[in-house]
């Protein structure tokens, strides 16, 4: 249920970033790109999400 929740919201704001973006400077906004960067981001997310350590920090 994690990755499903961290892909929609990877995949919802990075559609939307890609067409303000896309806006901005005035090209054609791409769905399919939107699309393609979501699932990019999304496993990094999770690459990096995996690579934290999640131990207690002794001093």
């Amino acid at each position: 249920m994690r990755i499903f929740w961290t892909f929609f919201w990877t995949f919802l704001l990075v559609n939307m970033v890609t067409y303000v973006v896309s806006s901005m400077i005035g090209a054609a906004y791409h769905f399919s790109t939107g699309t393609t960067l979501a699932v990019v981001a999304t496993v990094l997310i999770l690459l990096i999400a995996q690579l934290i350590p999640n131990d207690p920090v002794h001093h």
